[in-house]
């Protein structure tokens, strides 16, 4: 049986010789006290707003820090990395201002502005393969073929210990801080976070954020090992990792608190939450830092200081959308129903009175005759309609039936 290779050191050590290393090129993100987001959690709420380095996420730090450490054979080279876009935004433009070739390997579901933005700073880019480990597996190819140093987006110590220079920022700005909510993929953010953080102040408890659609810490946690799991389409792109790093796993296991699992509703309405209250425009990933206090799994903090690491805000403008309206749908603020009328003049006037009467906007009606069964005299029509919340959409629906208008399943329930 083959003994396994010991996990290369990461430590307060050298997490802080990295902070030095990498001064000059990344930026000190702010980490501000949040008064809208701390009165619709009941936690006191800061955030550390690293989507405000140059390509809009953390992944720089890392980048960064492995750049650095590359001997001059090595830099006149070049490097390559996978990734679904972060890591390879921040090896592209500190390439750039370290003058090191730099080729990125990205699976094809990769968000469209992070490889275009790849491109522009002057990245070879490849598109390879349908999950994170297609592209890994490429670029391993290609590493060996070209003789380029492979910089791993997560399982690198480079990459870990610079990670790990944000916890040490954090503690600067909020030094009784009681939690730090950490989105976790790879577990290389995680890791040094958790490093840095426990170093700085052993009482805090660090916790991890996963989307269920992509399970692998929790799952690891429970096997004792980095355990591959299958992966579903999530918001969370920058965390769709269907195993754990072999060397970030350890370091970040032992030090984990606990793990909080957010779904897809949780993760559009903590986007639409950070644009509206903290007008701030995140991708999901970084989205499930609040997603994870605006469930009850973390009830027993509420009224401690909670630091949330919004690591990146690189996403589409049209998935923006989408989001939006779907974080609307979830907070009941959209609500789309279907109803017969008679299709005689007045008839629809008579169901858009019913709706003002309830407060509602009409947003679209869509008729369909030709769908709506045998009485030629009735028409379906889909509604959509704006309302304040919850309470409201109730209101409306028994409205409707005390108007005699039936409110019919939609394909969404």
């Amino acid at each position: 049986m083959t003994a396994r290779r010991p996990t290369p050191a990461v430590t307060i050590d050298t997490i802080r010789a990295a902070q030095a290393r990498i001064a000059a090129g990344i930026a000190r993100t702010p980490c501000p006290h949040s008064i809208p987001l701390s009165e619709l959690t009941g936690f006191r709420v800061w955030c550390k707003l690293d989507l405000l380095q140059r390509t809009g996420s953390f992944k720089e730090r890392g980048a960064r820090n492995a750049l650095e450490l590359l001997d001059a054979a090595a830099r006149s080279r070049g490097v390559i990395a996978a990734s679904a876009g972060n890591h390879a935004l921040g090896l592209a433009w500190h390439g750039r201002l370290l003058e090191i070739p730099v080729t990125v390997v990205m699976p094809r579901f990769a968000p469209l502005v992070k490889v275009a933005t790849c491109r522009r700073l002057g990245a070879k880019v490849i598109l390879e393969g349908e999950s994170f480990e297609d592209a890994r597996a490429r670029a391993v190819e290609i590493a060996a073929r070209d003789g380029l140093e492979l910089i791993h987006g997560f399982d690198d110590p480079r990459v870990i210990a610079g990670q790990g220079t944000m916890a040490l920022e954090v503690l600067a700005d909020v030094p009784d801080a009681d939690a730090i909510i950490v989105p976790t993929g790879g577990a290389g953010l995680l890791a040094g976070v958790a490093i840095a953080a426990k170093a700085v102040r052993p009482t805090i408890s660090v916790i991890a954020v996963e989307p269920a659609a992509a399970g692998s810490f929790s799952a690891s946690l429970a096997a004792g090992r980095p355990m591959q799991v299958p992966l579903r389409p999530t918001l969370a792109d920058g965390l769709a990792v269907g195993k754990v790093g072999e060397v970030s796993f350890p370091l970040a296991a032992p030090l984990v608190d606990r793990v909080v699992t957010v779904d897809e509703q949780a993760l559009a309405l903590a986007v639409l939450r950070l644009s509206e209250l903290e007008k701030t425009v995140v991708e999901g990933a970084a989205a499930s830092a609040l997603a994870a206090i605006l469930g009850d799994d973390l009830a027993d903090l509420r009224g401690k200081r909670v630091v949330l690491l919004l690591c990146g805000g690189n996403i589409d403008m049209t998935t923006l959308g989408r989001v939006i309206d779907h974080g609307l749908a979830v907070d009941g603020r959209l609500w789309r129903f279907r109803t017969r009328l008679v299709d005689r003049p007045g008839g629809l006037a008579r169901l858009t009175a019913t709706i003002a009467a309830a407060g509602a906007g009409v947003v679209e009606i869509v008729h369909d005759r030709t769908f709506s069964g045998a009485d030629v005299f009735s028409v379906t029509v889909e509604v959509t309609v704006q309302t304040a919340d919850h309470a409201q959409v109730a209101s409306l629906r028994e409205r409707l039936r005390g108007d005699g208008f039936e409110v019919l399943p939609t394909a969404a329930g």
